[in-house]
């Protein structure tokens, strides 16, 4: 299923040397910003090393972020600021933005945008991993695992630390609630295609089926309402994705009632609920293609190519053309004039995010090395100010196809 979902590029950053000459005032407070400036640079590096698990991800986050920490956190017992944590000035680059980037002079903001590609990132790994020929059910596993730490990480930086900023994100950045929304949304309902996918092959009950795509595609909807007011020329093409995705869990929920209705001897409604899957079906098609068609942001994902989407609309003309025969030998119901309203809730098999929580704070950072840094010592470097560093796109590895078995599972 490689190219099945669509995904925004990760955000880029310019270089920090955490170079505070006469500030860090002894060889701790020295290391702390040595290795600050290394972990970073360890950080960015694996977040394009196609080779990196999870956890490899974890460990280098957890470095990095504890040492950050010295930075935000309170270290001299009192509820004041840190004094540290607005001395660096951070550049990222927005995920719906093109390469112009936010700055904030604020350790905050850095740990945010980090975090925030940090979960990026295991999206990405999710649908490289769903992308590989005949995957394993331990890789399914792993791939509704990322989604939901994904999810989790934009869930945490929406309420806990983007809310602590000392200046909000403006409209359409990434630290702005409705972006964070659509994608702690996108994260569950594409958690919740596997568990659909599994479920199929495991020929589960129809009913559980259609409950689940159902809530599937009113995540979708609910994710493209969150960004119907941002900019069309840097939302449209996440819509339309978002949109054929909804459609398309529409027509299985539609086909699967379909199967429970005829199973229950309600051949008339479940002709009906077919005809309705059809319907949802052909508009995914068509929203493919304008998905195509739509520049923006992003990897461009081709659904219509992959086996998964050609089986439901088989699925769903044979499920129909059964539920006529059967109608026309045995039944003799008459199908309604309006599809079934579908009020279906799924026990079973929804996603949640996995709660995200920072590294503890690094050994290194004690209330004595935080009291050797000297803000007063800073100034005298002013007039040696650094150059403007550039900020470089992230080239991002090529996700090769594979043959597609239109299957999630083996």
């Amino acid at each position: 299923m490689a190219h099945w979902f669509h995904r925004n590029p990760l955000k880029a950053t310019a270089p920090v040397s955490f170079n505070f000459y006469g500030v860090a005032g002894s060889p701790a407070a020295n290391k702390i910003c040595n290795d600050l400036r290394t972990t970073r640079a360890r950080l960015l590096d694996v977040f394009t090393d196609v080779t990196c698990s999870p956890e490899i991800m974890k460990n280098a986050t957890d470095a990095y972020f504890s040492l950050l920490q010295c930075f935000i956190s309170s270290l001299d017992g009192t509820t004041q600021e840190n004094k540290m944590r607005f001395i660096q000035n951070f550049k990222w680059t927005d995920t719906l933005q093109g390469n112009v980037p936010s700055a904030q002079q604020d350790a905050l903001f850095e740990l945010a945008s980090m975090a925030f590609n940090v979960a990026l990132w295991n999206t990405k790994f999710a649908s490289r991993l769903a992308g590989k020929e005949n995957i394993t059910e331990a890789e399914a596993k792993d791939v509704h695992r990322s989604l939901k730490v994904a999810a989790g990480i934009f869930k945490a930086l929406k309420e806990v630390h983007v809310p602590r900023l000392i200046t909000p994100a403006e409209k359409g950045r990434d630290l702005e609630p409705r972006v964070m929304d659509a994608y702690i949304i996108q994260c569950q309902a594409e958690a919740q295609e596997v568990t659909i996918a599994r479920a199929i092959e495991l020929k589960h009950n129809a009913s559980l089926i259609a409950a689940l795509a159902f809530e599937t595609a009113n995540f979708y909807l609910r994710a493209d309402h969150t960004l119907n007011t941002l900019e069309p020329e840097c939302s449209s093409k996440w819509r339309k994705y978002l949109q054929l995705k909804q459609h398309f869990y529409m027509a299985y929920a539609y086909c699967y009632h379909g199967q429970t209705l005829l199973s229950s001897d309600k051949c008339g409604e479940a002709i009906r609920s077919l005809q309705e899957a059809e319907k949802c079906y052909s508009r995914a098609e068509a929203l493919c293609k304008d998905y195509r068609q739509t520049k923006g942001p992003g990897s461009t994902a081709k659904p219509s190519e992959q086996l998964f989407f050609l089986k439901l609309g088989g699925l769903i003309k044979n499920t129909l053309e059964k539920c006529q025969r059967e109608n026309g030998f045995i039944y003799f119901h008459k199908v309604p004039a309006e599809a079934p309203q579908l009020e279906l809730k799924a026990s079973y098999g929804l996603a949640e995010p996995v709660p995200f929580e920072l590294p503890p704070l690094s050994q290194q950072c004690t209330a004595e090395v935080y009291a050797t840094f000297d803000l007063t010592k800073g100034a005298r470097n002013d007039k040696a100010k650094p150059k403007e560093e550039e900020v470089k796109p992230v080239k991002e590895p090529d996700l090769k196809p594979q043959q597609d078995t239109g299957c999630i599972l083996s």
